[in-house]
């Protein structure tokens, strides 16, 4: 696979798609505890040591258990761009399976 420079692609697809695999456990496993320290943190009802401590806590947590850094890609090409959440794949993967058919109740509209 080239890229648009001409260069080699940094990542091959297997690769891509087993990291945002990972992130997305990740992101499963710390959930909780991200979404607690994050409240304790913003509690102005605590004192200022409580909550830095609960600030400091927070960021000792890994950055990829962060739901903002996973990144939606198509399982079958790892395309970071147009993906369809309900589908998790790109336009063009769709658009290609839904005129063989291949995909269950979708069908080419006209008007």
């Amino acid at each position: 696979m080239s890229t648009k420079n001409g260069g080699e692609n940094r990542f091959p697809l297997e690769t891509r798609n087993i990291r945002d695999h990972k992130c997305r456990l990740l992101a499963e496993k710390f959930e909780m505890k991200r979404i607690f320290h994050k409240a304790m943190s913003k509690d102005n009802s605590l004192p200022a040591e409580l909550r830095d401590e609960h600030r400091l806590k927070l960021s000792k947590l890994p950055r990829n258990s962060s739901f903002t850094r996973i990144v939606n890609r198509c399982v079958f090409t790892g395309r970071a761009r147009a993906v369809y959440k309900m589908f998790r794949m790109s336009r063009i993967v769709f658009r290609d399976l839904a005129d063989k058919g291949a995909l269950t109740g979708v069908k080419k509209s006209s008007w």
